[in-house]
């Protein structure tokens, strides 16, 4: 199943019903697992291993060198799960060594056209990143989060799981999990991401202490310390106002608000 036309090098570990398209190159310290389906013209590059079952279209760019000036060449990999779909002209970069080492993409992640994944971003499962979103070096991402189109994260921020990025918001600092960020110059809070919540079966009392806590976070006047107080007490009751808290005690950089 690997065309005629395809270069595959001796060092690749390719598993059983791969398929590699036409003029697709897969260099060196490269593994694609089983019942991965690789397009035509799509450029792998290695270290970089490769789950089951994904779809890789044409044109996309993996493991290419880390856009880092601080990268000396060190060897360094991308890792991507099980079950992602990456489509045209995505660009998903190695690790770096001074970041870890490793870019890694969890399973089932919607990679859609001209997506640019940095180097050393850490991606968890069941992530939307729309046409032409992109993340700088250091991310973290959260499981279920949307990134919406054009849209960008801003180097070592973290945004947590199931916050919903708006279309050309540019986020410059920490996201909590289930937050909104609505499209200004730089993005603000806007509520919390309701309706991705009850698609994902959230019930009401759930979602009515997620919103509770937002309100704490965000519309009380209160200061982080002081917030970070009452969702203290909210979290006795709410594993998902707990997810907040442990996030924010987690956030490197300054919280979004």
């Amino acid at each position: 199943m690997i065309h005629p036309t395809a270069s595959v090098d001796s060092s690749a570990v390719i598993g059983s019903n791969v398929s590699i398209g036409a003029y697709s190159v897969i260099g060196a310290e490269v593994e694609i697992g089983d019942g991965t389906v690789v397009g035509p013209h799509v450029v792998i590059e290695g270290p970089t291993r490769i789950g089951r079952d994904n779809r890789i279209t044409q044109f996309a760019s993996l493991g290419g060198a880390p856009q880092d000036k601080k990268w000396q060449g060190e060897r360094t990999e991308l890792v991507i799960g099980d079950r992602n779909l990456i489509r045209e002209f995505a660009t998903l970069n190695r690790g770096t060594g001074h970041g870890g080492g490793v870019t890694r993409i969890g399973d089932d992640n919607w990679v859609l056209a001209y997506v640019h994944i940095a180097h050393d971003c850490q991606i968890g499962n069941n992530v939307v990143f729309s046409n032409y979103s992109a993340l700088a070096g250091h991310v973290t991402i959260g499981d279920w989060t949307i990134l919406s189109g054009y849209s960008g994260v801003h180097q070592f921020c973290k945004v947590g799981a199931h916050a919903f990025i708006g279309m050309g918001c540019l986020v410059g600092h920490d996201v909590p999990p289930f937050v909104t960020m609505a499209n200004e110059q730089q993005g603000r809070p806007r509520g919390i991401n309701s309706e991705g919540l009850k698609r994902r079966g959230f019930d009401a009392t759930r979602i009515a202490a997620i919103k509770r806590a937002y309100r704490t976070l965000y519309m009380a006047g209160l200061s982080l310390p002081e917030a970070r107080e009452k969702l203290a007490e909210q979290a006795r009751a709410s594993d998902d106002v707990r997810a907040m808290l442990d996030f924010l005690d987690q956030s490197e950089r300054a919280l979004a608000r």
